[in-house]
């Protein structure tokens, strides 16, 4: 029973990993982006962004996710996101990256605006233009300031993941609370907790790796 178990909760955080993995993987360059965006001069961009960063960081992610998934049959009567797992899927992936994204980008904005303005005038008298100055001067420095907060927010990921679920999205949780329904056993829903502690405790182990190779900028 234990190995069928085992080899069930698996599959199941496969699919946790999977939206794990791909929220990272562009929830971060588009937390940039908007970073930029939310400090830019213009009014009519920044106000719009600022906005949806503050709805965005002000309402449940669970709320977002059936937004997410059910807004566009409700309101438009178009099934945006196609049907299966792979439609629940891309909904839940949507709503996790730019909820991440917003996250995100206000860590990116502190990280940017802590860099003294003495940084951007040398760079300035240098002959550096704004693109370089802030890959060359300003961006690593930013980088060593934000490892911190943003760990953080990676291993607070981790077990967001679990609300997928909301919209039936195939995850790990899901896989444990299967085994109630189906076999009347509860210990394979707190056995989920073992692969999350593992997961979050090598992240852990990544982030303080990354920190101590930063180390120089003290």
């Amino acid at each position: 029973m234990f190995t069928n178990v085992t080899l069930s909760l698996l599959e199941g955080f496969l699919g946790t990993l999977k939206l794990f993995s791909l929220t990272l993987l562009f929830s971060l360059p588009l937390g940039l982006v908007i970073s930029f965006g939310s400090m830019s001069k213009n009014r009519i961009i920044k106000f719009p962004i600022r906005f949806i960063i503050w709805v965005i960081r002000g309402t449940p992610l669970m709320l977002q996710l059936l937004i997410m998934f059910y807004g566009p049959g409700i309101f438009l009567g178009i099934n945006l996101w196609g049907s299966g797992d792979k439609g629940r899927f891309t909904a839940a992936l949507v709503a996790f990256v730019i909820n991440y994204a917003c996250y995100f980008s206000e860590i990116f904005r502190g990280g940017i605006q802590s860099i003294p303005r003495g940084q951007y005038e040398a760079a300035a008298v240098l002959g550096l233009n704004k693109r370089q100055t802030f890959f060359k001067i300003v961006l690593l420095q930013v980088i060593k300031k934000i490892v911190p907060p943003i760990s953080n927010e990676v291993i607070t990921l981790v077990k967001d993941t679990s609300l997928a679920r909301v919209i039936a999205f195939y995850e790990i949780i899901w896989e444990g609370e299967r085994f109630i329904k189906s076999a009347g056993i509860i210990w394979p829903l707190f056995y989920t907790g073992v692969f999350y502690l593992i997961f979050s405790g090598l992240l852990t182990l990544l982030f303080g790796y990354i920190e101590k190779k930063l180390d120089y900028f003290r």
